[in-house]
């Protein structure tokens, strides 16, 4: 199972830790504020206090043996900038930075960012679920309970039918439409086909979704 690693606990990075940990992942937080530390400390799997441009300090927490970093240090550019550098110099396999505008994105992507997100486009729910699922393309919340998402149908569901797929059965989610080149069927029956490319618009509680959306490409 991934382990995630998140650096500054603003709104952005409390939403991504919190959501990580809820969809029963390891997460560890850190930040210098020992008042956001004491905040989130019930919420994840490990929070440290911790100044993230002491290069020793992320080593001692083991920052290198996570799968997934993710840098959501927020008024501080250069900040940001150099914890991106230092993580992805100390051999860090997938660092996500968060950039306040397009100028600073693309800073990000040249010093070695492996993705950049932009808080006012994806929300930490959002990436999130990105970071966990390859194949979902987007997610729309229906409400507290309930999601929509649209997704590229898993490897494992191409060449069976709706109902072969186990979607509704075993996973406890409907699949509302497919979506095959300029193609859109709506409301497919149980026999429908499901072929390699077709993307499907899934609906069901958040909690089925987020197991759903796992189901590996």
């Amino acid at each position: 199972m991934k382990q995630f690693a998140v650096i500054g606990l603003g709104r952005f990075g409390t939403s991504v830790a919190i959501t990580l940990t809820k969809m029963g992942y390891e997460v560890l937080a850190l930040d210098s504020s020992e008042e956001r530390i004491n905040d989130i400390v019930e919420e994840v799997t490990h929070a440290v206090q911790i100044d993230a441009l002491d290069e020793h300090a992320l080593k001692a927490v083991g920052i290198r043996n996570f799968d997934v970093v993710v840098v959501g240090i927020g008024q501080d550019i250069q900040a940001n900038i150099l914890v991106t550098v230092m993580l992805k110099e100390m051999g860090v396999k997938n660092v996500v930075a968060k950039a306040q505008d397009a100028l600073h994105g693309k800073v990000l992507e040249r010093v070695g960012a492996d993705k950049v997100v932009f808080p006012e486009r994806d929300m930490g729910v959002k990436v999130a679920h990105a970071l966990i699922s390859k194949n979902v393309m987007e997610q729309i919340s229906l409400s507290p309970e309930y999601s929509l998402v649209e997704m590229l149908a898993p490897s494992q569901f191409v060449g069976k039918t709706l109902v072969e797929s186990g979607a509704r059965n075993k996973y406890g989610v409907s699949i509302l439409a497919i979506r095959r080149a300029e193609e859109i069927m709506i409301s497919p029956g149980a026999n429908q086909m499901i072929k390699e490319g077709d993307v499907l618009v899934v609906i069901g509680k958040t909690e089925k979704l987020q197991h759903f959306e796992t189901v590996e490409i």
